[in-house]
C-alpha cells in the first residue's frame, strides 16, 4: 500500500507502464469509481439545492396540501419528551452511534456496534400555526453534533462538561460516541408532504376507506363470523356480508364526521417521490443551498480529476 501511495503522490507515465497489473488496476478501477461517484453526488446535492430554491415558502395556516416548504421554529409536542440516548439532552430530533476501535495488524478501523435514530413526532411553529413533523425516513441537518470517546461501550459522562473532547490511542476496545440533534425553539427549515386532516374542509374517499377496513376486518375471521354468522353455519353469505358493508360504511362515515367536527391538523412528512425529498434542517434555507452548492462543486471537480487521471492512465497503459 505504501508503494501505491508514493506513486501516487508522483505520478508517471514510467509507473503506469511497469507497474505490476493488479496494482496497476486497483487504482484505475478506484479512479473510474470515484468519477461515477462524483458525477451521481453533484447531481444528486444540485438537484436538492435547485428544489429547495424554486418551492416557494409557506405559511402553516394558508399552506396547500402536496410537497410544500416551511420555516419556523421547532417544537415538543404536548406531554412528549425526547431526549438523546448519549447525553440525555432535551431535543425535538436525534441520532446517535457507538463506534469500536479494532486493530488487527498493521490495520485498524471504528466499527459501528450501536445506531438508532429518532422517529418521534415533533411540532415546527409559524406565526399562523404549528404542524405535526413525522421525521421518519427525513434528510437531516441539525445544529448540535457532540463526538467523544471513553472505555466502554456506553458512555460513562453523559454532561458536556465531563465528556473526553480528546482521543488517546487506548488500543482495542476504545469507543467513539457521537450524537446529532435538534433542539426545541431552534429554527427549523423543512419541505416534504403537507397533508391536513380533519376541519370542515376534508375530504375523503369513502370507498378506499370502507374498503381498507373491510380488509382489516378480514384479517380475524374468528372474529368476523362471531360477530356477522347469525344462523351459525361458520361462514358468511352473500345476507351477511351486505350486513357487513352495511356496518362498514356506517363506521366510517361516523369517523368522518367525527374528524371533520375536529380541529385540523396538519403533518409535513415523507414524499413517494424520489425527486423530491423530504429535508429537516435546523440551518436557514439560504445556509442550506450555500452547504449543498460547495458539495456539488466539490464533487464536480472530483468528477473531472478523477475522470482524466483514470483516462490518461489507461490511454498510456494500453498504448504499450
Amino acid at each position: 500500500m505504501s508503494y501505491l501511495l508514493t506513486c501516487l503522490s508522483a505520478p508517471s507515465s514510467d509507473w503506469i507502464v511497469q507497474a505490476p497489473a493488479d496494482d496497476f488496476w486497483q487504482w484505475a478501477i478506484f479512479l473510474t469509481v470515484a468519477t461515477v461517484a462524483g458525477f451521481i453526488g453533484a447531481f444528486y446535492f444540485f438537484l436538492r439545492k435547485r428544489i429547495i430554491e424554486d418551492t416557494p415558502n409557506s405559511k402553516i395556516r394558508s399552506a396547500a396540501q402536496g410537497y410544500t416548504e416551511l420555516s419556523g421554529i421547532s417544537k415538543l409536542m404536548d406531554g412528549s419528551t425526547i431526549s438523546g440516548p448519549l447525553t440525555d439532552t432535551i431535543c425535538t430530533w436525534y441520532k446517535y452511534t457507538i463506534e469500536q476501535h479494532r486493530s488487527s495488524g498493521k490495520n485498524s478501523h471504528w466499527v459501528t456496534i450501536e445506531e438508532g435514530i429518532s422517529d418521534s413526532l415533533f411540532l415546527i411553529i409559524d406565526n399562523t400555526g404549528e404542524a405535526v413533523i413525522d421525521p421518519e425516513k427525513a434528510n437531516v441537518t441539525p445544529a448540535h453534533t457532540d463526538v467523544w470517546y471513553g472505555s466502554t461501550r456506553q458512555p460513562q459522562h453523559r454532561s458536556t462538561a465531563k465528556r473526553k473532547k480528546k482521543f488517546f490511542n487506548m488500543g482495542i476496545g476504545s469507543y467513539r460516541y457521537t450524537e446529532m440533534r435538534i433542539h426545541p425553539d431552534e429554527s427549523l427549515y423543512a419541505i416534504g408532504l403537507f397533508d391536513t386532516v380533519g376541519g370542515a374542509g376534508s375530504e375523503y374517499n369513502i370507498s378506499s376507506n370502507v374498503g381498507h377496513l373491510l380488509k382489516e376486518w378480514k384479517k380475524n375471521s374468528e372474529q368476523l363470523l362471531a360477530r356477522f354468522d347469525e344462523n351459525k353455519d361458520g361462514q358468511i353469505d352473500m345476507e351477511e356480508w351486505q350486513k357487513v358493508r352495511e356496518t362498514a360504511l356506517k363506521q366510517i362515515k361516523s369517523q368522518h364526521a367525527d374528524q371533520k367536527a375536529s380541529a385540523p391538523v396538519h403533518i409535513l412528512g415523507k414524499t413517494c417521490d424520489s425527486r423530491r425529498p423530504f429535508v429537516l434542517s435546523a440551518l436557514p434555507q439560504s445556509d442550506l443551498v450555500k452547504r449543498y452548492s460547495r458539495y456539488a462543486t466539490g464533487l464536480i471537480i472530483i468528477f473531472f480529476v478523477a475522470g482524466a487521471f483514470a483516462t490518461w492512465m489507461i490511454s498510456v497503459r494500453l498504448s504499450v
